[in-house]
């Protein structure tokens, strides 16, 4: 990196304020780590997921259910019981009585659900997902507060250099006044410069206007109350002015390990779905009691207990072609999900190498339009010692003064888009909470 670049730092860092009084980058992003409300929301994320995990190992524990009937038999069923058993002709009976009564309590134990075990294995997975997506919260945090920052650091510098510049014409205003009393200029040259002035100053109710907005963009970027005041200090980290020296890695960025994470998912789901095919063995145990009477108090007091325990085996042999076409969704979601993370792996290739390109194109144009300043400040100060001394005329100051005016404008875009292109290869390579970390 040039040295222009550290030149240039110091510079348009005018001010510090006390680290008491002010908050610089690392600061801001603390507190907006801790602060910001898309936090609440990915831990509550977390806390969902945890509840899914649980919520698919309660199928694979016992189960304990309680059931309970009373009925009130308005017409008894009948049967017969042929001629020859009791008689020489066909009897018919109830088996009950008008009211009948039952309670069971039923533990059911799964014993052996390939689909379920299959499933579980997908716990894992989405809590990795969820802490990813948290950590991709915390990676936008981290750049949306940074570019804010940047934005009010390039709006103070905007408003130095306009008082700058009215200063310059302020100055010219005082001569040019003091001639025109002397009747030695006219009174329209020193209209010229004060029209120019009078732009100067719309300019600068416009810049203090953006940095209010800055302001109150990087509040909420904190998640910093909008109503409270906040000075910051806007000192660009030095490291920010540095080289890149990191290698593109793919599985640095958070959003290529969670579609990595969604390739495996899909797998899991395709094994799901196939091994519902295979049986799935349950162990029960039931005690109960049941109860008869005429009348509903003597179904209650005459109850009958029974119990028994036992396995139960379940094949499914019908459903192959809803199995087969679920399966073959499942797998056409795997293949693209495959395709996919192919797909981003050349994606956050290229915005790595354009980053590449843009800082490198950057700081070749921030270092030019500061030369630019430099050259255009000193041909002022010829051009102003010379209208002084009568050897060049009012418009050449002026036109002089414009290009400066326009070179100082190129330069702090220059120099803004250079530090947004800093971040942008650090977004791109998967180094933010890095970049964080070494502030």
């Amino acid at each position: 990196m040039s040295k222009i670049i550290y030149t240039a730092l110091l510079i348009f860092l005018g001010w510090n304020m006390s680290a008491q009084d002010s908050w610089n980058l690392k600061q801001s992003i603390e507190y907006g780590l801790e602060h910001n409300h898309n936090n609440t929301i990915y831990a509550n994320e977390k806390i969902a997921a945890d509840a899914r995990a649980r919520e698919a190992l309660a199928d694979y524990l016992p189960r304990v259910s309680l059931s309970s009937t009373l009925d009130d038999n308005l017409k008894l069923q009948q049967t017969i019981i042929p001629a020859g058993i009791f008689g020489d002709k066909d009897l018919k009976v109830s088996l009950s009585k008008q009211y009948s009564t039952n309670a069971t309590a039923q533990l059911d134990q799964v014993i052996y659900n390939q689909s379920l075990l299959t499933g579980l294995r997908a716990n894992k997975y989405n809590r990795e997902q969820a802490e990813l997506n948290a950590q991709q919260s915390r990676e936008s945090i981290i750049y949306n507060i940074t570019t804010a920052y940047l934005d009010i650091f390039i709006y103070r510098q905007q408003l130095e250099l306009i008082q700058y510049n009215l200063d310059t014409y302020q100055k010219q205003i005082d001569i040019l006044r003091l001639r025109v009393n002397k009747g030695v200029t006219l009174q329209k040259d020193l209209d010229k410069i004060q029209v120019d002035y009078n732009n100067s100053l719309s300019q600068k109710r416009v810049a203090q206007s953006n940095l209010e907005l800055a302001h109150n963009e990087l509040k909420f970027e904190m998640g910093y109350p909008l109503s409270t005041p906040l000075q910051v200090d806007t000192v660009v980290p030095g490291h920010l002015a540095l080289e890149y020296n990191g290698e593109f890695s793919a599985p640095a960025r958070t959003d290529y390990r969670l579609a990595e994470l969604d390739v495996r998912l899909k797998e899991i789901k395709q094994k799901t779905i196939r091994a519902e095919a295979l049986p799935t063995l349950t162990a029960y145990a039931r005690y109960g009691a049941v109860g008869f009477g005429d009348d509903l108090k003597q179904s209650y007091n005459e109850l009958n207990p029974f119990s028994a325990v036992g396995l139960k085996l379940t094949i499914q042999t019908l459903d192959f072609y809803k199995r087969s076409a679920r399966y073959r969704q499942a797998d056409i979601e795997r293949l693209n999900s495959e395709e996919n993370l192919k797909l981003v792996h050349d994606q956050y290739k290229m915005e790595f190498n354009n980053a590449q390109t843009k800082l490198q194109q950057a700081q070749v144009n921030v270092e030019n339009d500061q030369r630019n300043v430099t050259l255009a400040q000193s041909v002022l100060g010829v051009t102003d010692l010379q209208f002084q001394k009568g050897t060049t005329d009012l418009t050449d100051w002026i036109t002089t003064q414009n290009a400066l005016k326009q070179s100082q404008l190129t330069y702090l875009s220059s120099l803004y888009n250079y530090y947004l292109a800093r971040i942008d290869l650090e977004k791109a390579a998967g180094t933010l909470q890095n970049f964080y970390n070494s502030l």
